[in-house]
């Protein structure tokens, strides 16, 4: 297993590479409305795939509906998200957060010098984050260098790779932060820089680096 991991990383570091500096870029140069769209995307992946909710995230943004539309016209455009009347609502609650005298303003909220703070942040003030998704979306606008996106895929492999004994049925606050930090001191041991693993990992799954 650990074998497979190595080639697969070595056959697409270089694609690993763009795909981190385009997440940085993201923070670099986007506009507020663009990290405020990440969030959304962030928000409607727990239990759908990243390419439909990806779809969807484009379908709102082309409609102008990301900042202004009612919690109806959101769920109209999430055709192939689960969940999509709670995640509409998780949207335009997330407003609330970052929408001030109608200016949307994520990046006063990042706490760029200190990740871990900013994250236990967003999974107490965005309503539908945990802890995977908060880390899912610093790590998609350029934080996520030492932190790790937990999904029932990354679970799985680091089962198989013998970093965890067992798959959790639940993830608790402490569970995630334990495994986080075995894969944390597993990465080093591999010398494989722990973003890297995880789009790995997602490659050796869905046959591509997506985000």
């Amino acid at each position: 297993m650990l074998t497979t991991v190595i080639e697969i990383y070595n056959k697409i570091k270089s694609d690993i590479e763009r795909r981190l500096k385009d997440f940085e870029n993201i923070w670099e140069k986007g506009t507020e409305e663009e990290l405020f769209a990440e969030l959304c995307f962030c928000l409607l992946t727990p239990q759908s795939k990243a390419i439909v909710c990806d779809r969807a995230i484009r379908s709102l943004k082309a409609k102008n509906l990301i900042l202004t539309g009612s919690e109806e016209e959101i769920q109209d455009e999430l055709t192939g998200v689960r969940f999509k009347r709670n995640k509409s609502k998780y949207i335009t609650a997330a407003r609330k957060v970052f929408i001030e005298n109608g200016k949307v303003d994520v990046r006063s909220k990042i706490e760029t010098n200190d990740i871990f703070n900013t994250r236990k942040w967003l999974v107490k003030n965005v309503k539908g984050f945990g802890y995977k998704e908060a880390s899912h979306f610093l790590r998609n606008i350029g934080f996520g260098s030492n932190i790790s996106i937990l999904d029932r895929h990354i679970l799985k492999n680091l089962k198989l790779l013998e970093v965890i004994e067992d798959i959790p049925k639940t993830l608790t606050k402490k569970r995630y932060l334990d495994i986080e930090s075995s894969m944390r001191n597993f990465c080093k041991e591999i010398n494989i820089p722990m973003a890297h693993l995880d789009l790995v990992l997602w490659y050796k799954e869905a046959g591509k680096v997506f985000k």
